[in-house]
């Protein structure tokens, strides 16, 4: 220990914790061990910044050891002799948000971006399950790679599709405190080295063969489904739609006499407006669902008064009858018809399932939608299916 003025290390561990009388205890490099006439005990450090004495709070002796204390002090110091305000960079830094503070203001932000609530919903609540436990009460400017790497790690092989989604959504919450300028870096985009090696999966949604989907229209108009539910579940096979553009299909957006559903942008994956052909079997369809029609404007009506059908209508009532395949499973389904039993270009049978087709400058020249010859596809596909399975459903019928 020097003697003088300024002692260095005149404070151990062991002194600390016997101090009680209440007064400053220097211990060099301008820090001092404050004890109140409580008892509480404090570090605080005297230091020059910008030719002005001030005094900075460094955190209690519970919280902080001796030799934290001290590194704290020398950095402090070492800035204030660089010109640096350790100071403002102090309070800049108690502003600095958590990483769970800052991902559910980030969540609050993109909400208006996202299609559903359910989605939204999902986003905070894979970080809440997989990223919060590791590092959520950590401040932003403070996350390293090993935070990001002990969240990911747990599920990289054994959830695949989740931990991809956990490390993009951590990227963005990352990304936004580099905005804020709370940090430089975003080590989930620079984790992937460290990261265990895994075999791409391709899952692919449930479907049966297209020689079957007729027997599967049959079993369902058999059952004792709800009217709305028969209609929905025939009408999905026919347009080869997804089950949320189906069951959210509204009445204006059905022309009966062109025989043309419209589908708006925001209920698109693409968010691209959609033009469906409505075979001579969609229109009797839609003709019975017009009777269940209401005081609302969902073409298939839940149990839920003004409401569609609900997410699970459709896939539990599969279950229930042990059709071996998923709602969206019927797309694959008409796509391998159309490919093995119809000479119709592949561009138009990927149209009619409103996927993208071709790259930038293919698309930049395709300016139709091929609408007439996707036509003549669902046409025939509808036929198809005519030729195997019973007739429409009738509601006086089936209601009495």
């Amino acid at each position: 220990m020097k003697k003088g003025k300024h002692p260095e290390k005149a404070l151990s561990a062991i002194k600390v914790k016997r101090i009680k009388e209440p007064g400053f205890y220097a211990d060099g490099n301008g820090l001092y061990l404050k004890v109140d006439k409580s008892g509480a005990k404090r570090w605080i450090q005297r230091i020059v910044i910008n030719g002005k004495r001030c005094d900075l709070g460094l955190g209690s002796v519970s919280l902080v050891p001796l030799s934290e204390a001290r590194e704290d002090a020398i950095k402090n110091r070492k800035s204030a002799r660089e010109g640096g305000d350790p100071l403002a960079d102090k309070r800049k830094a108690d502003g600095i948000l958590t990483f769970q503070q800052a991902a559910k203001k980030v969540h609050k932000l993109h909400l208006p971006t996202w299609s559903n609530e359910k989605q939204g919903q999902q986003w905070i609540n894979t970080l809440t399950t997989y990223a919060f436990p590791h590092f959520g009460n950590k401040q932003m400017d403070v996350i390293n790679s090993a935070d990001v790497l002990a969240a990911l790690t747990p599920i990289w092989t054994d959830k695949p599709e989740t931990a991809s989604r956990v490390r993009q959504r951590i990227g963005t919450v990352l990304k936004w405190g580099i905005a804020q300028g709370w940090r430089k870096d975003n080590p989930a985009a620079s984790i992937g080295s460290a990261l265990p090696k895994r075999k791409r999966v391709i899952k692919h949604h449930k479907s049966i063969p297209f020689q079957d989907v007729h027997a599967a229209i049959k079993k369902i108009h058999n059952s004792n489904a709800s009217v709305s539910a028969k209609l929905a579940f025939e009408m999905l096979i026919l347009t080869a739609s997804r089950s949320g553009e189906i069951r959210n299909a509204k009445w204006d957006e059905v022309d009966l006499e062109a025989k043309k559903w419209t589908i708006p942008a925001e209920r698109m994956k693409q968010k691209k407006e959609h033009k469906v052909p409505l075979s001579s079997r969609c229109i009797k369809i839609l003709e019975e669902a017009q009777k269940l029609r209401d005081n609302h404007n969902f073409i298939f009506p839940g149990t839920v008064e003004s409401k569609p059908l609900s997410d699970a209508t459709l896939s539990k009532l599969m279950r229930e009858l042990g059709i071996d395949s998923v709602p969206h499973g019927f797309r694959s389904s008409f796509r391998i018809w159309a490919g093995e039993k119809t000479n119709i270009p592949r561009e138009v049978c990927e149209f009619a399932l409103a996927h993208i087709v071709g790259d930038d400058a293919e698309r930049a020249y395709q300016r139709s939608d091929l609408f007439d010859k996707r036509r003549m596809l669902m046409d025939t596909w509808a036929q198809y299916l005519a030729a195997k399975k019973g007739e429409v459903v009738d509601i006086q019928k089936a209601r009495s």
